[in-house]
């Protein structure tokens, strides 16, 4: 099957798990505050664990190969990190949105309807999550991108259920937090579009692409989801979820990858 068909595919499957991890709602199942801090904590740790044996040792491996300098590719590491956490860091600025725990940002946020501000919200978090998964498969080692689609998926999960909660809190039916928190995963695999072809056309972007991916996800690890499990006295509990989440993604990367 075509690399490019697969990393979408990929990034669509883990996009889907945020409508899985939102299902509870449905059936009118209330989760307590410390399993929801503990869930996002496992996302968090998720995230980490990929961001460093998923994307950037490969990323500096193939810097290293491509320019014979592992100066040189730490130097490109290093800028992509930064590059990936300065666009997120530019969209956080200037795009207005609202943030579930931590209200509204971004430029004449006011302005806009709620609802909006949300759906601008998830686009923010989830895109970086996608590209990170084509990035992965448009390097051409399938076992890296399915370890990563495994991982994002599994994250995805709490991330959709916390989504789902946030808005029944906002005063949303049942069934419409539970379609916005599976729609949240669908610019999963637009991302996954853009990462995947941007590195199959040009191999001298994988490196880039990779580290990347991994600064629009440690921005958004220590803006947000850390920030938001330590706000209602459940850090011990969401240390612990990140620990094992971190674990389980390092386990998963060297078995798949």
């Amino acid at each position: 099957m075509n690399i490019i068909l697969i990393g979408v595919l990929a990034s669509l499957g883990a996009g889907l798990m945020t409508g899985v991890g939102a299902l509870p709602v449905l059936f009118g199942r209330s989760v307590q505050a410390r399993m929801r801090d503990t869930m996002l904590g496992f996302a968090a740790g998720v995230m980490l664990s990929a961001s460093f044996f998923s994307l950037i040792l490969p990323g500096i491996e193939v810097a290293e190969a491509q320019h014979g300098s592992a100066l040189i590719a730490a130097l490109i590491a290093a800028g992509g990190v930064l590059l990936g956490a300065g666009a997120v860091a530019a969209l956080n600025e200037f795009v207005p949105h609202e943030h579930f725990f931590q209200g509204r940002e971004g430029v004449d946020a006011g302005a806009l309807a709620r609802i909006w501000l949300l759906v601008l919200t998830i686009t923010i978090h989830n895109f970086p999550e996608g590209l990170a998964v084509g990035v992965g498969f448009g390097g051409g080692d399938v076992g890296n991108g399915i370890s990563l689609a495994v991982g994002i998926g599994l994250q995805n999960a709490p991330e959709g259920l916390a989504v789902a909660m946030a808005l029944l809190g906002l005063g949303y039916g049942r069934r419409f937090a539970f379609l916005v928190a599976l729609a949240t995963g669908l610019i999963e695999p637009v991302g996954g579009l853009l990462g995947v072809v941007a590195v199959s056309l040009s191999e001298a972007v994988l490196p880039w692409g990779l580290t990347f991916a991994v600064g629009a996800m440690l921005y958004i690890i220590s803006h947000e989801i850390i920030p938001d499990t330590h706000r209602r006295g459940h850090q011990n509990a969401a240390t612990t979820g990140l620990i094992g989440g971190m674990v389980l993604m390092m386990v998963l990367d060297v078995w798949l990858g």
